[in-house]
């Protein structure tokens, strides 16, 4: 695909209101996502330590998150839906998690979270913020969605839940990505 032809799509919250600003003609998709910034297997939840090559073929749904975001954690029944829908069908999903505050650093509290939350994919600790810096990310929850080649194809902000209007931009996007 062209870089003239590629489109991105970003919603950006303005105050309480979101909106979605399409991006067409003249607007460079970046050539590939950013490589994850923690290598050391304290800093994953689930896995061992993974690079993004590790999700070539498949497309990938990252959640940027932190376990004292109400948003964050209301979005969790979607992400697990999506997961269990589209994991299948080539479909992988991967945590990122940020901390807010000093106590969410605590790598034992996010495992505890993780598993009163229920989540079963990888989740990388991002305590240092390298990799939110890396997506250029600025909220909590945020939704980036990478092709099966590493390019990043979309980014969704705020709360999501099943069947709402950001869920069916996401998944279109996802469904769209996993045929091509």
């Amino acid at each position: 695909m062209s870089n003239r032809s590629t489109t991105i799509r970003h919603l950006v919250i303005c105050g309480a209101a979101l909106f979605t600003v399409n991006c067409g003609a003249g607007v460079t998709a970046p050539a590939g996502a950013p490589e994850f910034t923690h290598a050391d297997a304290n800093a994953w939840i689930n896995s061992e330590p993974l690079e993004l090559g590790d999700f070539k073929g498949r497309v990938l749904l990252i959640d940027v998150w932190t376990f004292d975001c109400w948003n964050c954690y209301r979005s969790i029944p979607w992400l697990k839906d999506v997961e269990a829908r589209l994991g299948p069908k080539g479909l992988a999903l991967l945590g990122v998690h940020s901390p807010e505050f000093a106590h969410e650093q605590e790598r034992a509290r996010v495992v505890a979270k993780v598993k009163e939350f229920g989540i079963g994919h990888p989740v990388m600790l991002d305590n240092d913020f390298s990799y939110w810096r890396a997506l250029g990310n600025r909220f909590w929850p945020a939704f980036y969605v990478i092709d099966k080649q590493g390019r990043l194809r979309g980014t969704f902000v705020g709360e999501t839940h099943v069947g709402d209007g950001r869920a069916r931009n996401v998944e279109a996007l996802i469904t769209k990505l996993l045929v091509e």
